[in-house]
């Protein structure tokens, strides 16, 4: 999943300074986690600065229909013609391929889990 920081024009511009003039790249690829696993110890102090001055982290997903509070189902329509739904009161979660098959069920899901399960609704 892509994710990057986004921050305002005067934010880059204070960690440009605050780093001694770091090169544009460096402060692209901090803000767009590249390399995040050998990041640096200087791209993880910028991540934390634009963080702590306003900045936000944007992830890029694709658009899906997602439908809340329907009868206590959170349920989300992939375009390959899979299904996700999700009841709010049990955790309880369930993919249906376009056929309307059960292809995946899982019991007492947390949030944590749910990026898991959506990238098994987007493989069928």
């Amino acid at each position: 999943m892509e994710k990057f920081i986004t921050a305002t024009k005067e934010t880059r511009e204070q960690i440009t300074k605050a780093f001694r003039g770091i090169s544009r790249q460096t402060l692209w690829r901090a803000l767009h986690f590249e390399d995040i696993n050998k990041g640096t110890d200087t791209e993880r102090k910028i991540r934390k600065m634009a963080l702590n001055r306003g900045g936000i982290i944007m992830v890029v997903s694709p658009e899906m229909e997602t439908m809340h509070d329907a009868d206590g189902y959170i349920r989300q329509y992939f375009p390959n013609g899979a299904m996700l739904e999700a009841n709010k009161t049990t955790g309880d979660v369930k993919v249906y391929d376009p056929y309307g098959n059960v292809t995946l069920s899982s019991e007492h899901v947390k949030i944590s889990e749910l990026n898991e399960i959506q990238l098994h609704a987007k493989s069928l």
